[in-house]
C-alpha cells in the first residue's frame, strides 16, 4: 500500500525532496503536539477553513522559505529562523519550520522514544501555558505534576505569552543546532495548581511513548476498550493484536478522544484492522488526487463503537470518518476538531526542514474535514463512554 506518510525510510533527508506527508494533528500552530518530548499541545478552539488555492500557496511559500534560508546561510545567519519568518507571514498556522536536530527528534518521537520529562503542554487563550498530558511513570508524573497545572517558568524564564515552541525548546534543553539535552540533565519548573505555587527540578530521562492502551473487563463480560492517543509507528499493529485478543461477542470501544493525529500510514493500518479492504480516504497533493485503501485483512465481525471529542484531530478524524462512512462503526461523542489539511516536509539549504500545507483529505463519502470535523452519529457531551457502552450493547453479537 502506498500512502502519504512513511517514516520507515532512512532519517537522512534528501535535499529538496518531500519524504513524508502528514495530516499533522501533531503539528498545531507551529508546534508539535504530544509527539515531541514535552511538546506544545496547542490546538486552537476551532480550525478555520482554507482557501481553495492553499496547496498552490504552500508551494509558493516553500520556494520563498528556501530562498530566505539560502540567503541567510550565505550571510552566516540562521536559515531556519529566516524560513520561519516567511512561513509565519503566510498565515497558515499548520505550517512550521524545524532545525535539522528538531526534525530528527520529531522522527524519533514518531518512532516511540524520546528524552524528556514526560510532559505535554498547551497554550491557553490568555497566553498561559498549561499541562495537557503527563506520561505515567515519567519524571513529571513522579513529581506530582498533573493535567491542568499552569507552567509559569522553565529554568527561570517566564512561559506566559511566549510562543509555545519556545517553552518546548526550553523543556527539551535545545542546543544551538536544535538537538535536545541528554538524559540526566536537569530542568527547573515553576508551576501553579489549585491554590499553591511551587518549583521542582526534574531530570530528563529516556522514555517510550505508549500510544495504545487496552482495558479489558474485569469480569467475564463487557467490551474491550482500546485507547489511542496518537498514531506513532507501530500503532496499527498494536491495535490488531488487541483486537485478536478480544472476545468478538462483547464488542470493542475504540477511544480516539484527545488523539492529536500522527502518521497517516498508521491511521490507515488501524482502519485495516476493521475493514475488509476498500477506500479509507482520498487526498490531494498540489491538486493531484490520490487515495488510501485498507489492506483487506480486517475483522468485520466484532461490533465497534468509536469515541471522539473536540480534541480528536487529523489522522484520528481520518480514521473515525472512514469507519463511519463505511458503516463499520457507530461514532459517539462530541464533534471533532476539524484538521483535514496535509503537510509535507522538505529540507532547506541549511539543513532545516519546512513543513508546509500541500493539500486536504476527504472521507470515503467525499466529506471535507478541514474546518468542519466529523459529526458523531450520537452527539454526547457528558458521560460519553457510558452512552457508548449502551450503544455497543445494542449492536448485537459479533459471533
Amino acid at each position: 500500500m502506498s500512502g502519504p506518510c512513511s517514516y520507515d525510510r532512512p532519517r537522512r533527508i534528501r535535499r529538496g525532496a518531500a519524504l513524508t506527508l502528514f495530516l499533522a494533528g501533531v503539528l498545531a500552530a507551529g508546534a508539535a503536539t504530544g509527539t515531541w518530548d514535552d511538546a506544545g499541545d496547542v490546538a486552537e478552539p476551532a480550525a478555520r477553513s482554507r482557501p481553495a488555492g492553499g496547496a498552490v500557496a504552500g508551494r509558493a511559500t516553500a520556494d520563498r522559505a528556501a530562498r530566505a534560508a539560502a540567503q541567510a546561510a550565505a550571510d552566516g545567519k540562521s536559515g531556519a529562523q529566516a524560513a520561519a519568518e516567511v512561513v509565519s507571514r503566510s498565515g497558515d498556522r499548520w505550517s512550521t519550520v524545524y532545525t535539522h536536530g528538531e526534525f530528527e527528534d520529531f522522527q524519533a518521537q514518531l518512532g516511540g522514544a524520546y528524552v524528556g520529562v514526560g510532559l505535554w503542554v498547551r497554550q491557553q487563550d490568555d497566553g498561559a501555558i498549561t499541562v495537557s498530558r503527563v506520561q505515567p511513570g515519567g519524571p513529571a508524573a513522579r513529581a506530582g505534576i498533573a493535567v491542568g497545572d499552569r507552567l509559569d517558568a522553565v529554568d527561570g524564564r517566564p512561559a506566559r505569552g511566549r510562543p509555545v515552541t519556545e517553552t518546548v525548546a526550553r523543556l527539551r534543553g535545545d542546543g544551538p543546532q536544535g538537538s535536545g539535552a541528554a538524559a540526566g540533565t536537569p530542568v527547573r519548573l515553576d508551576l501553579h495548581g489549585g491554590e499553591r505555587d511551587w518549583s521542582v527540578t526534574l531530570y530528563r530521562t529516556r522514555l517510550r511513548t505508549r500510544n495504545v492502551t487496552v482495558d479489558r473487563p474485569a469480569g467475564a463480560d463487557g467490551p474491550t476498550r482500546i485507547k489511542i492517543t496518537a498514531f506513532a509507528k507501530g500503532t496499527g499493529a498494536a491495535v490488531r493484536r488487541a483486537v485478536r485478543a478480544a472476545d468478538p461477542r462483547d464488542g470493542l470501544l475504540l477511544d480516539l478522544r484527545g488523539n492529536t493525529g500522527g502518521l497517516v500510514t498508521e491511521a490507515v493500518a488501524t482502519a485495516s484492522v476493521f475493514l475488509d479492504g476498500g477506500l479509507v480516504a482520498t487526498y490531494d497533493v498540489h491538486g493531484s488526487q490520490r487515495a488510501l485503501y485498507a489492506d483487506g485483512a480486517g475483522d468485520t465481525r466484532i461490533p465497534l463503537v468509536v469515541l471522539v471529542d473536540g480534541g480528536t484531530m487529523s489522522a484520528a478524524e481520518l480514521l473515525s470518518g472512514a469507519l463511519q462512512d463505511r458503516g463499520r462503526a457507530v461514532v459517539v461523542g462530541a464533534p471533532t476538531f476539524g484538521k483535514g489539511s496535509i503537510q509535507m516536509p522538505s529540507e532547506l539549504p541549511d539543513g532545516s526542514v519546512a513543513e508546509l500545507t500541500v493539500g486536504h483529505y476527504r472521507t470515503p463519502a467525499g466529506r471535507a474535514v478541514d474546518g468542519a470535523g466529523i459529526t458523531p452519529d450520537l452527539i454526547v457531551e457528558d458521560h460519553a463512554e457510558k452512552r457508548a457502552r449502551t450503544v455497543l450493547s445494542g449492536l448485537g453479537t459479533g459471533a
